[in-house]
């Protein structure tokens, strides 16, 4: 499946769709262009969102601070920007972490 990377403002956005209550974070592949993204933390006061940018930012290999949920705070689905990084980066970080 293609992963839909967008371009703005210097940095990257992708599309996210974040399983809460994982029994482990991780990346998990990539699901109808979005980014699939298991968190072991509940969708509460928004303990979800940071628990995403934690795993996107070690999986990308960014700064935490360089990650926002620019939409979606309160769904599973979610597009989010990374700044700085280009959609080379994005997409090679990424292929690394698919599960075969």
């Amino acid at each position: 499946m293609q992963l839909e990377l967008g371009t703005r403002d210097g940095g990257v956005t992708l599309r996210v769709h974040v399983k809460p209550r994982a029994s482990r974070a991780r990346v998990v592949g990539i699901r109808a262009g979005a980014v699939e993204v298991a968190v072991c933390a509940a969708p509460v006061e928004g303990a979800a969102n940071a628990a995403l940018i934690e795993v996107l930012a070690e999986a990308l290999a960014v700064r935490r601070g360089d990650i926002t949920v620019v939409s979606g705070q309160h769904s599973r689905a979610k597009v989010v920007f990374v700044d700085g990084a280009s959609t080379e980066h994005v997409t090679a970080r990424l292929s690394l972490c698919e599960v075969q």
